[in-house]
């Protein structure tokens, strides 16, 4: 039975590996200054993204060139500054595929 539990253990760890890393990125990209995975801070939740916009290019498309207007309710028109060049393309499509992993 314990190994069982150390086999369910540690594929539950390498199955969170990569969302980890990816907020990682997230952090190191400067996204949590304005968003959370949960709760909104001047952007909206990450989560409230995914169940919203089921458009991977739309996100990818906010990340890299901003926008404004699509979350005016949560935002208070407070716009979101583009990220690219700041951040390549490679890593703005990994942070579009983990928010809309948090569906």
């Amino acid at each position: 039975m314990k190994r069982i539990f150390t086999v369910v253990a540690l594929a539950s760890a390498f199955a969170t590996a990569p969302a980890m890393a990816d907020l990682g990125l997230a952090k190191k990209s400067g996204c949590l200054a304005c968003h959370s995975i949960d709760n909104k801070v001047v952007g909206p939740a990450w989560k409230d993204v995914a169940a919203e916009v089921d458009d991977r290019a739309r996100i990818i498309a906010s990340i890299k060139k901003g926008s404004k207007g699509h979350w005016t309710s949560v935002t208070g028109g407070v716009p979101m500054p583009p990220y690219s060049p700041r951040v390549s393309d490679e890593n703005i499509e990994k942070l579009a595929d983990f928010i809309m992993s948090l569906k």
